[in-house]
């Protein structure tokens, strides 16, 4: 009778275990992800995005373009979604189409996603991106748009596909080092050569999150660098060291899928710069970079997930008068001049000029390891100024999500200079920040930390 009973329950025990959820039967299972990426080399001759000196669109590739999502899910299954892109920048109106169409899709809430471009100044432009700093006639306009259509279906295709391909893996990360990045503002381009030491902060940390099976083979390694892809300035698409780099890793490490994001580049170019062997120089040392990572010893990430997201209200300064801008016409050339001129156009049909701007950012916790994604081209200064706070072993990723304008630093307000006040003419901004803008971002990223319970670093 006791035998009986005894097998009486074990077949209760199966049939109970066989018709539980699968989301719940891998609750304690670790880690999962999927990697996905997809060819986004314009099919067509293009206008090129970042650099206001050309005067034609695109003439041939020296590599292809890329756009790569990794999916990643806790042993919860919290899930959060990393895209990568080879383009200068991506404008609100797009991100905002995309990231909808993704939670209305897949569920992934604006928190779970961190939209980053590389800042490649050899991919195309898209619709609403300083549409204003080139020459662009209707013919380039149509294409454009055409372009970004396709762009966005393609970006929701391989969040299909990464998270099709689902599967256990282990997540580490830790953070390498290289030396190419040199602080532009403080420093002369044309000096470079005979200059002995270099002045201004960097960031040369090279942060890596490795992803890999569960037999150790690698299937994605996601690393950045703050540090601008502006080292080739012709016609010929490509990701610029960053893209170089990802070709490097990928040759190295077959299967994987490499994805970089940038960092807090904005005061920050690869210099000397202007040459392919330059831009595969610095290509090759980013990846030398990561691999050293690869080969030390890596933080083993505990298999929990948390996101969290806010847009923060920046403040513009007074837009200038209609007699300011008409003397600006008058004196200057080029985008400053062109963004005048659209002023006073906007000016005459009665528009109202924005007085702030929706910043967003983002804190996301994988295990042990903090993630900050801030909007814009935000300055290095960023990043050191957040580290100082969370401990240098943190990641700080810029161009994430919506890339609006230069994020400048307070004292690089008062400075001046292109990353403090022309370059929003060349986003079509009606002013320049306020000075608030410094300690309002700082102040949301440690909002978003609360939030997920990271306390900042005691200090030494």
């Amino acid at each position: 009778m006791k035998k009986l009973f005894s097998c009486i329950i074990i077949s209760v025990q199966i049939i109970l275990l066989s018709e539980r959820p699968a989301a719940q039967e891998n609750s304690h299972s670790g880690w999962k992800a999927g990697v996905a990426s997809v060819v986004i080399t314009p099919e067509e001759s293009l206008w090129m995005a970042g650099f206001a000196h050309r005067t034609k669109p695109s003439d041939g590739k020296l590599h292809e373009l890329w756009a790569k999502a990794l999916v990643i899910e806790d042993a919860s299954g919290k899930q959060a979604l990393l895209i990568t892109t080879d383009l200068s920048g991506i404008p609100k109106s797009i991100s905002d189409s995309i990231r909808n169409q993704l939670e209305k899709r897949f569920k992934f809430s604006r928190s779970q996603i961190i939209f980053n471009t590389s800042h490649t100044h050899s991919g195309p432009v898209l619709v609403d991106a300083l549409w204003d700093l080139y020459p662009l006639d209707d013919t380039q306009k149509e294409r454009i748009t055409k372009y970004t259509k396709k762009f966005e279906l393609q970006i929701e295709s391989i969040v299909r596909k990464a998270l099709g391909s689902m599967k256990p893996v282990n997540i580490s990360s830790e953070n390498g080092i290289t030396r190419f990045a040199v602080n532009r503002r403080n420093n002369i381009e044309n000096k470079i050569d005979a200059q002995t030491d270099l002045k201004g902060p960097s960031d040369y940390a090279v942060p890596v999150i490795r992803v890999s099976d569960q037999k150790g083979k690698i299937l994605a390694l996601a690393f950045g660098y703050a540090c601008h892809n502006t080292v080739l300035h012709g016609y010929e698409w490509s990701g610029d060291y960053a893209g170089y780099a990802q070709i490097t890793l990928e040759k190295a490490h077959p299967g994987a899928t490499a994805l970089f994001f940038q960092g807090c580049g904005g005061n920050q170019n690869a210099l000397p710069r202007k040459t392919v062997p330059l831009a595969t120089q610095y290509g090759k040392e980013l990846a030398l970079a990561v691999d050293a990572v690869l080969e030390g010893e890596m933080k083993i990430l505990e298999p929990k997930l948390s996101t969290a997201y806010s847009e923060v209200k920046l403040e513009l300064e007074k837009a200038p008068s209609k007699d300011e801008l008409l003397t600006i016409v008058s004196k200057e050339t080029g985008y400053i001049k062109n963004w005048a001129l659209n002023m006073i156009k906007k000016a005459d049909k009665g528009e109202t000029f924005i007085s702030s701007y929706p910043y967003p950012v983002q804190f996301w916790q994988l295990g042990n390891q903090s993630i900050v994604a801030l909007g814009g081209e935000p300055v290095v200064d960023y990043a050191i100024n957040l580290k100082k706070v969370f401990g240098p072993d943190l990641f700080v990723m810029g161009y994430s999500n919506d890339v609006m304008a230069y994020i400048p630093t307070a004292e690089i307000l008062r400075e001046g200079g292109y990353e403090g006040h022309t370059s929003q003419m060349a986003f079509g901004m009606p002013a320049k920040w306020k000075e608030s803008i410094e300690p309002t971002i700082m102040r949301e990223v440690m909002i978003l930390a609360e939030q997920l319970g990271v306390k900042a670093k005691p200090k030494p």
